[in-house]
This record gives structure tokens, C-alpha cells and sequence, in this order.
């Protein structure tokens, strides 16, 4: 029996696995496929922790380890939903939740004192931001737009805001001093263990990570960002920014950069309120205040703040340039939650709005956009510059920008939490390797945020590869984004320059372009209704697939994200959880889930596809191309969840796909036993259509219970999630 793996995961895709897998499970038993699941959520995975500490019953198996072996492996079918990159405050929500239900894990710690308390924070970092992604990303990236959605978009355009060549919006991001500025790197020569040493300007060492295993060929990259220059930098910006009128935007990654990025967030928080903090230092000391978590942090600590420091905070938003908000009803600003404005989804959403966040008047405002490691601003930079002097995108002309990312085995910097480190004192840091040599050494100052990057040469030969099999593939302009000035991309480079001659690339338009010209051509041809594939390292990946399917189709959820595992298997992700969040708000209320499944839909396809040419399945196949079809009507019809309650939700939408599913299965001519058998499924769900579609919508506008938030009850969501007896029986009985 073949088998596919579907991860059980977070929040609003968690949920509509509840309604979409028992589809899927009937569907492909038909071709001899088991659907199994594996639990990677943040509950399971906190659960996982903490065997000794839980009843019998209560332990779990770590899944999310098991799934990274099964990634190595030849028939790894793996269908990835997006989970939560979890932040302090969600870990610790988490925690709360999984205590009030008995299980009796311990408190995270941010400031650890004892043996005890450091371990147990040790083991909870973990779970800490990217935490799933490497595990199981064994392969590098494959995404692009599928032509049923891209063709929906055109037929279908979705709104873009308007923008003005008056506009004041613009990128702003260091000159000197940050990660980018402050980079070495080199190509290891032979296997080694290399040692990370902090040492004090008293001569005084400390080990930082006494053992990092480094392979023949690895690029291995030491850099920091300087405190100072951070601050500086901070500080020049907020006083533009008021100069200027625009509104103050802070856009960072501090889910997946779970080290780096918080305590950047850290420094703009105090920055922006200084004068409160330093006039309250004793008050913020006693409450253990940490920034790192945003200003939110104070409001946690102390449900209703003292008048006098109340005060003192409206008095800074007073004088200060204005903050972008995320809610400006319940004031909610940009720097209060680190996990609430996250960079690849917030940047691309203010483009659309026309380059404009909202201010405390619940208005549209020009903003400057503070990214201040300068590796990736060029991305939005020209995306905003070719805004500002060409008007908005228009969605029924443009061009797709599909994306090669370098992201395997934990590639650059999502990969290098562990060796990521806050610099205790002034002094140095070197990197030696196992004979006492020096690989690194690097001058630091108490604050500065240092981390050691690597990338493995076998994923950089497999990145070039995927990107010279795309560009034969679609014939379309491919450039690699890698700049000439950068020390870890002159290393990439060479490595690309030897690995393409491996190919033959002559008819091909294979080019490598600086971060900055490539964002610029990118934009300028996608406007002009060209294709180009972009092939970048793992953030610029990240970034770049959702800035473009955000500007082509709306949202980065309607991806076709395949990921080719070096060991020969596949995983197959399903779009993008920023929203996710919200649309679980809204279910809890009023039992109406928004959550589009279309990633899902799309991931399966290739899923299936696999299975058929690992397997010689051809039932397989016939489901594959007949849930294509299915997909395809199902956005020509209109009948993906909508925005308004007492209209189609995620269930509706499984309901008309399983519908067209069944519909292309009995039509289809190469297999009769097969047709027939979906013949019937389809005229039942046809024939019965206006009583499923009454029973789905009749349970909205009134409030549920999941059984929690991180970790709900199975039988409530079941109920919740499959709330029409008449569908139920059709897809349980095939």
C-alpha cells in the first residue's frame, strides 16, 4: 500500500484538516493509499519535551523527529501545513494552556537562575520559531503560482491600492554595521569540529558552543550587527519619520529568526520609548519587563499600568513620529508583538494597499518601512521605488516571479539559532577548528548580535540543479540573486560559476545579478507580463514567495510549494499561516472558518503524482489529474470560502471540491471500476447539494468550543469541522 503523510499542525489549518482529510483518506483508499497523519503542532511538540514529568497516558512520541527521518528517505510523501513559528508569548500561552489541562510541564524561564531552570529553558528553545521547517526541509525549494490560479487571477483580479508618484513611502535600512556590512566567509577545505570562543577584553574565554561540525566544501559565514550602530540607526529614523509625516514601521522575522530578530525588536521598543523606560527603570526591573517580546510585554506583566506611567506613554506617542498600527481600536501598534507584523507578509500587504500602513485614526498613511539588516531591503526597496514612478500592479497583465530557494539542510541563516549569540562584553570572537586554528575572528562589543551561518555544498549543487531543471522546464529568464560585494554570496558564486558547467545552459537565459539589479528586473518584466524565476538563498526565498504571489494572485496561500528531497521523496507545502490566527477568532465566535484550503488542494496534486511514478499507481494519476480538474472549476465557479458570514466558509468549499473531484473521477475513461464507483459518489452529492449546503450554513453566527486553543479536543472539532450528517455519510460510505 502506498502512503502519503499529512501533518497535523496549528490553529486555522489544523481546523480544516478536520473537515478536508476524511475526504482525502476516502478518496485515495480507492488507489490502495494510506493518508496517515503525524502530529508537528506546537502543543505536540511542547508535549514531547517533557516525557518524565506526565502521566502514562499523557506521553507522546516526538513526530516532528520521526517526520525529519522519514525525510531522509527515498519514499518520504509528506504533505506540510503551515504551524506556528512559535514566540515567547506563544510558547508561554501554550505552556498555560497545556498546565489548565493537567499536564504538568514546567514554566519557561526567561531569565534562568538555577541548573534546573536553564535546562528545561534550554529544551524549550526548541520549539522557539523556525523550529519544523528544518527538520524537515531536506531538500530545496520549488514554488511557483499554478496557471489554474494564475489564470483566476486575471480572469478574477483582486483590488490594489492606489499609488500616488507624490508618495512619501520608502524602505529604510543600515548603511554600515549590520549583519550584511559586518560578513566573512569561507569555503571549508577539509571535515572538521570547529569551536565558537567569546573572549573578554580581561583575556578572561567563554565557551559559546564547544563543538560545530563542519563538512569539505560547507561555506561557512561569521558576522554581527552592531548595537550601536542599531541604536544610531533607530534613533536617525524615528526622528525622519516625524520629519517627514509618515508613519514609523518596524518589519522584522522574529518567528524564524527566533534569536537574532527579537532582540533587534528589543531595541527598537526602547528606542521608541526611552523616556519612559529609563524614567521607570526600577517599576520595569521589578515586573521583568523584557522588550525582546515587545512592548505588549508591559501590558502583560500589569493588566491596568499606573496612571503616571500611562501617562508618560501618551506623552511619547504624542511627541514621537506615529507608530503603524496593527489595531488601532484597541492600540495595538507595530512594535507591541514581535509575531504580529512579520516582514514577508506585512511588506507585500502594504504594497498592495499602495505603500501605505494604518495610523491611530484607523487611516491609510504613507510609512517608512525600518528593515535594518540591508541583505534583503533591495527586494522591496525597488519593488516600492517602480511602484512609486510606475503606478500599481494590475493583476490581469502581470507576469509570475516562481521561486528556486537554497534551503536545504538547514541552509544560511534559519539555520544558525544555535550558533546565534548576544555578546556578553566588549572583546572578540573567534571560530576555531579541531587542530586550534582560526576560521574566524571577529572584534565585538558588549550587546552586538553575532551568529555563524553555513550552508552545505551538496545543497548548493542540488539548488542549481532544481534551478537549471526549472529554467529547461519553462524556458523563461532564471537569475540567481547574488551579489558581487557580499562575502557569502562571492563564495555561493564561485560554486555556481563550476556547478552550471556541469549543464548544457546554451540555449538557455540563465543570468547572476546583484540583490538590487535582480529585484529591479524582477519588478520592471512581472509589470511588462514577463515570467522570471528567481533562485536565491533560504530568506530572500521566503521573502520573495510572498511578495509576488501576493502582488499576482492575492496570496501567498495559493502557492504550489514543492520541495524535491535530496534523498529522493518529496514534500509538498501548502501555503502560507499569517492569517491564520484571525480566521480561528473568527470560527470560535461565529463558527464560520475562512481558511481557504486551496493550498492543500494544490499540494496534493504533485503528492499524488508521486505516488504514481514511485508506485506505478495509475488510480493515482487518475486522481491527481481529476483533482486538477476539480480545482480548476472549483475557482471558475466561485466556490472557494468568502468573506461575509452566512456565505460559503472552508467546509463549503471541501464539500464543491469533493463534488468536482468525483465528477472528474467519473468522467475520466481509463479506468471503468474506478469511474463508476465516483459516478455514484458524485450524483449523491449532487442530487443532495441543496441540503448539505443548507446544513453547513445553518450552524453559523453562533459561538463554539474547540476544547482549546493550542491543543483542542478531537470529538468537538470533528463536530465543529463536519457539521452535515448528509455529506458525512456520502464520503464515509465510499
Amino acid at each position: 500500500m502506498s502512503q502519503i503523510t499529512w501533518t497535523q499542525t496549528d490553529e486555522a489549518p489544523a481546523m480544516a484538516s478536520y473537515s478536508f482529510l476524511p475526504i482525502v483518506q476516502a478518496f485515495t483508499k480507492s488507489a490502495d493509499i494510506e493518508v496517515k497523519t503525524r502530529d508537528i503542532s506546537l502543543a505536540a511538540r511542547v508535549i514531547a519535551l517533557f516525557p518524565e514529568r506526565l502521566e502514562a497516558e499523557q506521553r507522546i512520541d516526538n513526530e516532528l523527529q520521526k517526520l525529519g527521518d522519514l525525510a531522509k528517505t527515498p519514499v518520504a510523501n509528506i504533505i506540510k501545513l503551515p504551524n506556528i513559528s512559535a514566540s515567547v508569548p506563544q510558547l508561554k500561552a501554550v505552556i498555560a494552556e497545556l498546565q489548565s489541562k493537567g499536564y504538568k510541564i514546567p514554566d519557561f524561564s526567561e531569565n534562568p537562575q538555577t541548573d534546573e531552570e536553564k535546562a528545561i529553558r534550554e529544551k524549550y528553545t526548541t520549539v522557539l520559531g523556525s523550529a519544523v521547517n528544518p527538520v524537515l526541509r531536506e531538500g530545496n525549494s520549488d514554488r511557483r503560482a499554478p496557471s489554474a490560479v494564475k489564470n483566476y487571477a486575471k480572469k478574477f483580479p483582486h483590488s490594489m491600492g492606489e499609488w500616488l508618484s507624490s508618495s512619501k513611502s520608502h524602505v529604510a535600512t543600515m548603511s554600515a554595521g549590520d549583519f550584511r556590512s559586518n560578513e566573512k566567509s569561507i569555503t571549508m577545505g577539509e571535515n572538521t569540529e570547529a569551536k565558537i570562543t567569546f573572549r573578554g577584553q580581561d583575556g578572561n574565554e567563554i565557551v559559546l558552543k564547544e563543538a560545530v561540525p563542519l563538512e569539505t566544501g560547507e561555506v561557512v559565514d561569521a558576522t554581527f550587527m552592531s548595537k550601536k550602530a542599531l541604536v544610531q540607526f533607530l534613533e536617525t529614523q524615528l526622528e525622519d519619520a516625524k520629519d517627514k509625516g509618515v508613519l514609523f514601521s518596524l518589519h522584522m522575522k522574529a518567528t524564524m529568526m527566533k534569536v537574532s530578530d527579537p532582540i533587534i525588536f528589543g531595541h527598537a521598543v526602547k528606542v521608541f520609548f526611552a523616556d519612559v523606560i529609563n524614567k521607570h527603570a526600577e517599576t520595569l526591573e521589578q515586573l521583568n519587563v523584557n522588550f525582546n517580546n515587545g512592548f505588549g510585554d508591559l501590558y502583560n506583566k500589569i493588566e491596568s499600568l499606573p496612571a503616571e506611567i500611562e501617562a508618560d506613554i501618551q506623552k511619547i506617542y504624542a511627541s514621537r513620529a506615529d507608530v503603524a498600527m496593527v489595531d488601532s481600536h484597541k492600540g495595538i501598534t507595530n512594535l507591541h508583538v514581535p509575531s504580529d507584523v512579520i516582514i514577508d507578509a506585512s511588506m507585500p500587504a502594504a504594497i498592495r494597499a499602495g505603500g501605505k500602513m494604518w495610523n491611530k485614526n484607523d487611516e491609510l498613511q504613507d510609512t517608512k518601512f525600518i528593515i535594518p539588516d540591508s541583505s534583503y531591503a533591495p527586494l522591496y526597496d525597488e519593488t516600492i521605488k517602480n511602484c512609486i514612478a510606475n503606478g500599481a500592479l494590475d493583476p490581469r497583465k502581470m507576469g509570475t516571479v516562481p521561486n528556486v530557494g537554497l534551503m536545504a539542510k538547514k541552509a544560511e541563516e534559519y539555520g544558525s539559532h544555535p550558533t546565534t549569540f548576544e555578546v556578553p562584553a566588549d572583546g572578540s570572537i573567534m571560530v576555531t577548528d579541531a587542530k586550534g586554528n582560526t576560521i574566524h575572528e571577529q572584534v565585538v562589543e558588549e550587546g552586538d548580535i553575532w551568529r555563524l551561518v553555513r550552508v552545505k555544498d551538496e545543497s548548493i549543487r542540488d539548488w542549481v540543479k532544481l534551478a537549471v531543471n526549472r529554467a529547461q522546464k519553462s524556458g523563461w529568464k532564471t537569475i540567481f540573486w547574488l551579489d558581487e560585494d557580499r562575502e557569502h554570496h562571492i563564495e555561493l558564486r564561485k560554486k555556481v560559476d563550476e556547478y552550471l558547467k556541469d549543464y548544457d545552459i546554451s540555449g538557455l537565459d540563465i543570468e547572476i545579478m546583484p540583490v538590487k539589479d535582480a529585484a529591479r528586473v524582477s519588478i520592471e518584466r512581472i509589470r511588462a507580463g514577463e515570467n522570471t524565476i528567481s533562485v536565491t538563498g533560504n530568506v530572500l526565498r521566503d521573502y520573495n514567495t510572498d511578495l509576488y504571489p501576493i502582488l499576482e494572485v492575492g496570496t501567498s496561500a495559493k502557492m504550489l510549494s514543492i520541495v524535491p528531497l535530496m534523498a529522493g521523496g518529496g514534500l509538498f507545502e501548502t501555503g502560507a499561516g499569517g492569517s491564520a490566527p484571525k480566521h480561528v477568532q473568527q470560527l470560535l465566535k461565529d463558527n464560520y472558518l475562512r481558511w481557504d484550503s486551496l493550498g492543500e488542494f494544490l499540494a496534493l496534486v504533485p503528492s499524488l503524482e508521486q505516488v504514481a511514478a514511485l508506485d506505478n499507481n495509475v488510480r493515482a494519476k487518475i486522481l491527481a489529474n481529476a483533482l486538477d480538474k476539480a480545482t480548476e472549476k472549483l475557482l471558475e465557479n466561485n466556490k472557494s470560502p468568502q468573506r461575509k458570514l452566512g456565505t460559503i466558509d472552508n467546509r463549503g468549499s471541501h464539500f464543491y471540491l469533493a463534488m468536482y473531484w468525483a465528477e472528474a473521477v467519473a468522467k475520466q475513461t481509463e479506468d471503468a471500476e474506478l469511474a463508476s464507483k465516483f459516478a455514484e459518489v458524485f450524483k449523491n452529492l449532487a442530487e443532495n447539494e441543496e441540503t448539505i449546503n443548507q446544513e453547513l450554513l445553518s450552524v453559523q453566527k453562533q459561538a463554539v468550543d474547540l476544547g482549546g486553543y493550542y491543543k483542542h479536543d478531537f470529538e468537538n472539532v470533528s463536530a465543529v469541522m463536519r457539521p452535515s450528517k448528509t455529506f458525512n455519510d456520502v464520503i464515509d460510505n465510499i
